[in-house]
């Protein structure tokens, strides 16, 4: 039986959306295993640009009150973090996290030549490249190339998404995509899937057909994998019924099992708030909110807190005043939370930013985020 244009289509479906381009998969008859205590990083993107300085508020700084009358923050309406700065009162939880020492705050991070291109600059924070260079893997996916030379650790990290994020493909290896291990296990056992392997396993010798073949392949058997290891130690603990509290309800099934996961990356957005912000920043602030306590207890009642480390960014921050539409524009420099039980720094980490020392209404950046990368990589390898 000769394979059809439409059949041909669906494998080449099923292998760009949940694995894209996964050259070194095989079957996992031995799959290596992170055991408990090591160390594991949790990536949050905040997309669309979120507005940093309604985020850490400096609510006793006039020039924030002025360059901002209508969406700035009142100091009795933000949560206390030290005496210059406060949060956003939506996230209640991460007050309660920096209360305890679970919460990191780096100010002012960003890069030279700031791009306030949503794409180019999270292709910027993608790949970790200076500003003016292009570069076509990413930053995670060089880890992935790094630790995976010459072995079969395929799911060393995930996203969990439909899409991978560039920042997830290495030249040699890729991170894998998917939102749910149940429904990449589904979509990968359809019949018609396991009818092609059976039928045609010998008969692909054209090279894009094999490719494809050997595609399918790898990715029912990473289907198997993740789904079955996602069932030895399921989360018991309630998460919001929402996309990211799903996600994360997920994500902690996974690191409570056996898989040899490294690495989750997960998206919340859109943070473009050029109208609106307010209500638009409170809402998803909410989700984020409910989601990291549901997250963040779960992984203390399992007493893996201290090996987790979760780590927000964005692709920019906004510009320091508001614009006339309740809202802020494309900015620079942006503040980046880390969450976890062995941070070694906590607290305010940094120097709030400089309101007086602006370049073009923008804030000025003071740590290059590729630091943050490299401190985090280091110890994420040394694990």
């Amino acid at each position: 039986m000769l394979i059809k244009r439409k059949e041909f289509l669906q494998i080449g479906s099923l292998a760009a959306t949940s694995l894209l381009v996964p050259k070194f998969l095989k079957a996992f008859e031995e799959p290596a295993r992170v055991p408990a205590g090591n160390k594991v990083l949790v990536v949050l993107q905040l997309s669309g640009g979120n507005d940093g300085l309604n985020t850490i508020i400096p609510y006793r700084n006039d020039i924030y009150f002025k360059s901002r009358p209508g969406i700035g923050i009142a100091r009795d309406k933000a949560l206390s973090l030290t005496d210059e700065a406060g949060m956003h009162p939506s996230l209640t939880s991460f007050k309660a996290l920096f209360d305890e020492g679970g919460l990191g705050i780096i100010n002012g991070v960003g890069y030279p030549n700031p791009d306030r291109s949503h794409f180019r600059s999270m292709d910027i924070w993608h790949t970790a490249s200076p500003a003016e260079e292009y570069w076509n893997n990413g930053w995670l996916g060089r880890y992935l190339d790094a630790q995976c030379s010459g072995c079969d650790l395929p799911t060393q990290i995930i996203e969990m998404d439909d899409v991978l994020s560039l920042a997830m493909k290495g030249a040699e290896h890729n991170g894998i995509a998917l939102k749910d291990p149940r429904r990449l296990y589904g979509t990968a056992n359809e019949k018609f899937f396991r009818e092609v392997m059976q039928e045609h396993g010998d008969q692909f010798h054209e090279e894009p057909v094999e490719y494809l073949y050997k595609t399918m392949a790898h990715t029912l058997s990473s289907a198997d994998y993740i789904f079955k290891q996602s069932r030895h130690h399921p989360t018991k603990a309630t998460y919001p019924a929402t996309g990211l509290g799903n996600r994360f309800k997920n994500i902690a099934s996974l690191i409570f099992s056996d898989i040899n996961t490294k690495v989750y990356y997960v998206s919340l957005g859109s943070f473009d708030t050029h109208i609106y912000q307010q209500m638009q920043q409170q809402r998803l602030f909410t989700e984020l909110n409910d989601t990291i306590k549901a997250f963040t207890d779960d992984l203390k009642n399992e007493g893996r807190f201290e090996d987790v480390l979760l780590m927000t960014f964005s692709e920019f921050g906004r510009r320091v005043s508001q614009n006339a539409s309740g809202g802020t524009d494309h900015g620079t420099a942006n503040n980046m939370m880390l969450i976890g039980g062995g941070l070694k720094q906590k607290g305010m980490i940094n120097a709030m930013p400089d309101l007086t020392d602006l370049q073009d209404g923008d804030l000025k950046y003071q740590v290059d985020f590729k630091q943050v990368y490299a401190t985090i990589l280091k110890k994420l390898a040394g694990s």
